[in-house]
């Protein structure tokens, strides 16, 4: 456990790296219904943490407590399909109250890491996920899998917020998923 800690320690202050690029503000939807928001989404693409650097059939969970807090679930697999599943854990906490777009992710007290809503689909099946530091970015959706023409579109949405798209990772998903074995 401690070993974990150290590791997400590592990984949050290297989010709060020297990067010293400066970006314009980042623009974030206009309002998030959070219940709708809720549930899990699978990750298709993303310019990923080292944590995620590896990993396949990768979803994000949301629940959102009675006290407003979200905790979050991050499942995936490590370089296979077949391979262990592992999870982490973090709380989210809404920053702003009035679009419900701006978050802060905590993994270890009191780091926080800035977490914005920058685009989401009407319907709340594709949303991207992103930084103002432009380092990492998630496009996450409510299906495994989106069509080719729309993972092209959202790629330009992406370029147009000022990310490098080589960096982009695409995640291997495939489901049903190959059962734990005892």
């Amino acid at each position: 456990m401690r070993k974990l800690s150290v590791l997400l320690l590592a990984f949050m202050l290297g989010g709060c790296s020297m990067n010293r690029a400066h970006h314009p503000p980042l623009a974030t939807v206009a309002s998030v219904d959070l219940q709708r928001f809720m549930g899990d989404w699978y990750v298709i693409a993303n310019i990923p943490p080292w944590i995620e650097k590896d990993a396949v059939n990768s979803v994000e969970n949301y629940r959102l407590d009675a006290d407003g807090n979200i905790p979050t679930t991050f499942t995936y697999r490590k370089k296979t399909f077949d391979g262990p599943r592992k999870t982490m854990t973090s709380k989210a906490f809404v920053v702003n109250r009035q679009t419900n777009a701006e978050w802060g992710v905590q993994f270890i007290w009191p780091i926080k890491a800035e977490y914005l809503i920058a685009w989401l689909a009407e319907d709340y099946s594709v949303v991207i996920v992103a930084r103002s530091k432009r380092d990492y970015l998630w496009l996450m959706a409510r299906q495994p899998q989106i069509p080719e023409a729309q993972l092209r579109e959202l790629k330009q949405r992406i370029i147009a917020m000022g990310y490098d798209i080589s960096k982009l990772r695409l995640v291997p998903q495939r489901w049903p998923e190959v059962p734990e074995k005892p």
